[in-house]
């Protein structure tokens, strides 16, 4: 089994190196005053939801496209998703000038779908489901030689999800007892653990 160490040593020196800014917004660190008062702490939130997509994605998306080499940018990406990391990655991807494929189940909603289009990708709808649109885009990608762009289980795209903290903690004045993280693929829980336990050891972590 990896030690903690072992993973502080693969990922923190990207981490650190790791600037997104050109596309992805700084997003503040806002209080939460009637909330706090309720409840009687301090609360705060991190406001992922003013980047351009509206979503964390976006830092995962770009900090993916940008680690590419120029033969695979001249390849393209692909990656399937019914909303926010189709979105992250379509923006990226028209950022840096690299053409882009994202596969959408038939449930993904018209606005999504459209949000996609207007950033240039191709859009694939298949499937009724995300396990099968992404089984299709993977096909996809082995028989034109894209680059699949996984939404949390691929080291870069942990990276820049991890990100997020590296703000968090420069922003905050002091040390955040507990960070409430919410969890779906892990991609961001995980890039956010290892900056805490790298920074801010004291911080825990509570997956929702």
């Amino acid at each position: 089994m990896r030690s903690a160490n072992g993973w502080f040593d693969k990922f923190m020196p990207g981490i650190m190196r790791c600037r997104l800014d050109d596309l992805v917004l700084e997003t503040p660190v806002q209080a939460m005053p009637a909330l706090s008062a309720r409840l009687g702490v301090d609360i705060r939130i991190k406001r992922e939801d003013l980047q351009p997509v509206f979503s964390f994605k976006l830092r995962g998306a770009y900090a993916k496209l940008l680690s590419l080499s120029d033969d695979e940018r001249k390849r393209g990406v692909i990656c399937a998703s019914a909303g926010n990391h189709a979105q992250g990655v379509a923006m990226a991807a028209n950022h840096l000038g690299i053409d882009a494929t994202v596969v959408m189940p038939a449930i993904t909603p018209e606005i999504k779908v459209g949000a996609v289009e207007k950033q240039g990708a191709r859009v694939v709808i298949h499937g009724d489901d995300f396990d099968t649109a992404c089984e299709h885009a993977l096909g996809i990608a082995e028989d034109e030689n894209l680059t699949f762009v996984h939404p949390y289980d691929d080291p870069e795209v942990i990276t820049g999800q991890a990100t997020i903290a590296m703000e968090l903690f420069r922003q905050c004045h002091t040390s955040p007892d507990y960070l409430f993280v919410c969890v779906g693929g892990g991609g961001m829980a995980a890039g956010m653990a290892i900056v805490s336990r790298y920074l801010q050891p004291e911080t825990r972590i509570i997956g929702v």
